[in-house]
């Protein structure tokens, strides 16, 4: 665990997330998404680097390897987005997903935040559980808030509440 380093990301990274993140969403899970389909992916500081928001890396021996998003959608809530991990590194022996969350909890505390909610589409059963056990609970699509970016692969909601 200790060779991984969870860091934000910054604008030389653009390439490398998306290296991360595609193959996962096309191959993986046979998701027909492209990076066209996800205009964030190519506007990261603006998108999420803004407000209360935030995006971090995962690197191990100098590659990206994980990803996570914090959009900041008002009112002291945010949004988790692009969360990622390559299967080389997943898993509680590599702690790379638990690494990531921690630090956007470490975030959303000092940063003010009370809720951070998060779309994500059936499939990713793995996730599911991830996010359960890590104090998410699942909500209805109607108990977003109005500011909640979402996604058209979107079809299960969660809710986390800081504090």
């Amino acid at each position: 665990m200790a060779d991984v380093e969870i860091r934000t990301f910054t604008a030389d990274d653009a390439d490398a997330v998306l290296s991360v993140i595609l193959p996962i969403q096309r191959e993986e899970f046979g998701i027909d998404i492209t990076v066209d389909a996800q205009p964030d992916l190519r506007v990261i500081p603006d998108f999420y680097q803004s407000g209360k928001g935030q995006f971090w890396v995962a690197v191990k021996d100098g590659a990206i390897v994980g990803t996570v998003g914090l959009k900041d959608i008002g009112n002291n809530q945010a949004a988790l987005r692009k969360m990622f991990v390559a299967a080389t590194v997943r898993g509680r022996e590599h702690g790379v997903a638990a690494r990531l969350l921690d630090r956007l909890f470490a975030h959303a505390r000092d940063a003010g935040l009370t809720d951070i909610f998060l779309g994500t589409t059936d499939k990713f059963v793995a996730a599911h559980r991830f996010y359960e056990k890590n104090g998410f609970t699942e909500i209805a699509k109607s108990a977003l808030p109005r500011s909640f970016p979402l996604m058209a692969v979107d079809s299960k909601f969660y809710r986390y509440k800081v504090g």
